[in-house]
Order: C-alpha cells, then sequence, then structure tokens
C-alpha cells in the first residue's frame, strides 16, 4: 500500500481540467470522514455515510480511469485500481470487525498531496 500511495502522490495528473474541484471533492470527502470517525460510537450512521461517500469516490475514480481516453500512465491506473480495490475491502472491516480507518484517510491524504503537488489548489 505504501508504494501506491507513494507513487500517486508523486506522478498524479488529473484527468480532467478541473482539478481544484477533484481537490475540493475529496477533501471535502476526507475531512467528512475523518470528523464522523471521531464521533463513530455515538453516531455510527453518520459514520457509515461518509465510508459510503468514499466508497463513491472510489469507484468515480476508478472508472475516471478505466476510460480509454484517460491519459494517465498505466502505472499510475494500476496503482488508482489496487487502492480503489483495497478501499472497498477495508472499508468492509471498518464496517464489521471494528477495523481502523486510518488507512482510508492516508489514502485520501496521498491524494491530496498528489493533486495539490500538480498544481491542485491553484
Amino acid at each position: 500500500m505504501s508504494q501506491a500511495l507513494k507513487g500517486y502522490a508523486e506522478h498524479a495528473t488529473s484527468t480532467k481540467s478541473g482539478r481544484r474541484s477533484e481537490y475540493e471533492v475529496v477533501a471535502k470527502v476526507t475531512k467528512q470522514l475523518r470528523d464522523s470517525a471521531v464521533e463513530a460510537k455515538t453516531n455510527f450512521a453518520a459514520f457509515a455515510n461518509a465510508l459510503h461517500m468514499n466508497q463513491r469516490l472510489w469507484t468515480a475514480l476508478v472508472v475516471d480511469v478505466a476510460d480509454e481516453a484517460n491519459p494517465l500512465p498505466d502505472e499510475l491506473k494500476a496503482r488508482i485500481m489496487y487502492l480503489a480495490d483495497f478501499t472497498r475491502h477495508h472499508t468492509k472491516r471498518v464496517l464489521r470487525e471494528n477495523a481502523s480507518v486510518l488507512p482510508l484517510l492516508e489514502i485520501n491524504m496521498a491524494v491530496l498531496r498528489g493533486l495539490k503537488a500538480e498544481g491542485g489548489t491553484q
């Protein structure tokens, strides 16, 4: 996982012209996930909703990189697909086994760093 995170952070490029919008969406979902995790024991519904929103984000990312017109390098596409798969499986563990949400947050933060490094918030 750490290699995939590092690779994304170092080589992320947008497949759409709205990199700032991408950054804002990922940041919003990540904040919602982080904030709801703090209150998970008292408001599990909000936490489960945030996990669901994170899954939707990763599904959208996979759909985007699977598009033949997507200009990202194949290696980066594969890393994004791997991270999406990991996210899906780990989310199930978080919901069923009370696993830590931290890996999901770290992945999203790596994506944010990658988007920012490529001028995503300017």
